[in-house]
């Protein structure tokens, strides 16, 4: 892999551009938000010095007018801005969520059909930040890890920079961060790993809309992402689906975990199978509705058409005591189309059987579930035309990230389980976990197509980093 060409901040076409996209995006703030509005501008892309030949497309265009527009004061590189005072307090969007919670504090509110949801705004913290230049945040993206694997160069990121700094101001907006004081971690998580996989998903979008002629009807592209637990697959899909919406693309999130039985069932299942531990609770194949899957998948492939809607199950865990059942039809969200693409998560998909030796190897309990697992690919996989892959080295991570999150809910005040009780949770995972990740990272999902297939490698701090 050869090093990328270094550029400057005067090779970086459309700046003016660049300056007038962000400002149209800070209209969206209410004209209470306005002035703050500008700075965050600013500190994105401080005011440049424009010479009448700046553009021969802009003779009418005057910068100082824009300027003076907004009231904001220009701001140079050395600068620094003490931000006002606020009383909001923000919030990380997802718990354990490390990456969210240097600047952040707060709660998060919950929507009855168990998807999280936040307002949208930023603040000021309390102390001055330098104001960074567009070359330094273009010469920080061009490091990423995931540039390479999206199909992405140094110059393909120099003609969508104004895409790039877009994103990463509505992400910001998403996730109640400042622009202004964004740590290491938050822009390694927002312009490393958010926005790549986002542009990977526009792209294998584009390519599935293409197989189709104007005449017909197209259906949305299912992309699934496939992740061990706590290493941040909803909060990706969370960041996706915001920013899919904003471009006008209308999509449905699902995770696996809306296809559990219900308490009932999953009742019968564990009488049935008396002793297995990996079936006594939800979590393992077989302790899905897999006919409710392919009711829901097919159904929402069929919306391609305005005026089509349909509900979708969701689950919650939190009933009977921590041990579940599908929520009451009646909180479903309804979808209506028509849809883009289906962002369908969860932590064992995309794996498929292997040899029952190398089972009983592993845990002898595992015999029924790789079982069960043949008839996932039915339920789930070939549903699935894009894949994302989040590959980790040691899933011995997901106890750690478990323990961070019911740390981070106890201490918010919300019932979380004790540390034996996260220990007993996890056990019950790791099985297939050691079982089927081997073959999940050696050969890609069940069905995959490595054209359409993207894996992206993390560290121990769910960061992406270089993979093989």
């Amino acid at each position: 892999m050869g090093r990328r060409p270094t550029r400057t901040l005067d090779s970086l076409p459309t700046t003016y551009y660049t300056l007038l996209l962000l400002a149209e995006i800070r209209r969206e703030i209410s004209m209470a938000e306005m002035s703050t509005g500008c700075l965050l501008l600013q500190a994105v892309l401080p005011w440049p010095t424009f010479s009448t030949s700046l553009s021969p497309t802009l003779p009418n265009i005057k910068p100082s007018r824009r300027r003076r527009r907004y009231h904001a004061p220009i701001v140079s590189k050395q600068s620094h801005i003490t931000p006002p005072h606020s009383s909001s307090e923000i919030v990380p969007a997802a718990c354990g969520c490390n990456w969210m919670e240097d600047y952040s504090t707060g709660h998060i509110n919950s929507a009855s059909n168990g998807r999280r949801q936040s307002k949208l705004f930023s603040v000021f913290p309390r102390t001055p930040a330098a104001v960074s230049s567009v070359q330094g945040l273009f010469d920080f993206i061009c490091t990423g890890p995931l540039l390479d694997k999206v199909g992405l160069t140094s110059e393909k990121v120099t003609e969508s920079i104004d895409k790039w700094l877009r994103c990463g101001s509505q992400l910001c907006r998403l996730f109640q961060l400042n622009e202004l004081y964004l740590n290491d971690a938050q822009k390694v998580r927002i312009y490393h790993y958010y926005i790549p996989v986002f542009l990977w998903c526009e792209d294998q979008i584009s390519q599935h809309r293409s197989l189709f002629t104007d005449a017909e009807e197209i259906p949305p592209l299912v992309i699934g992402f496939s992740a061990p637990q706590g290493c941040g697959k909803t909060t990706l899909v969370l960041a996706l689906d915001y920013l899919f919406r904003l471009s006008g693309m209308n999509t449905a999130t699902l995770s696996i975990d809306d296809f559990y039985l219900t308490a009932e069932d999953q009742g019968k299942l564990r009488d049935a199978n008396p002793g297995n531990r990996l079936l006594e609770f939800r979590g393992n194949a077989g302790s899905h509705d897999l006919s409710l899957s392919v009711e829901t998948l097919t159904g929402l492939t069929k919306l391609s058409k305005e005026g089509l809607k349909m509900k979708i199950p969701r689950y919650d865990k939190s009933a009977f005591n921590g041990r579940g059942d599908r929520a009451d039809p009646s909180t479903w969200p309804e979808i209506v189309g028509p849809l883009t693409a289906v962002l369908l998560e969860g932590w064992m998909l995309g794996f498929k059987p292997v040899p029952i030796e190398a089972v009983k190897a592993v845990d002898p309990q595992l015999e029924i579930v790789n079982k069960n697992l043949e008839s996932y690919n039915e339920a789930w996989d070939k549903f699935i035309k894009s894949w994302i892959v989040i590959k980790i080295k040691d899933p011995s991570c997901v106890y750690e990230w478990r323990l961070q999150a019911e740390v981070a809910m106890r201490a918010d005040g919300k019932p979380g389980m004790s540390d034996d009780e996260v220990l007993d949770f996890v056990s019950r995972y790791l099985p297939a976990y050691n079982a089927y990740l081997p073959t999940l990272y050696s050969e890609g999902p069940n069905g995959s197509d490595p054209k359409h297939l993207l894996v992206v490698d993390i560290d121990e701090g769910r960061n992406p980093i270089l993979g093989n």
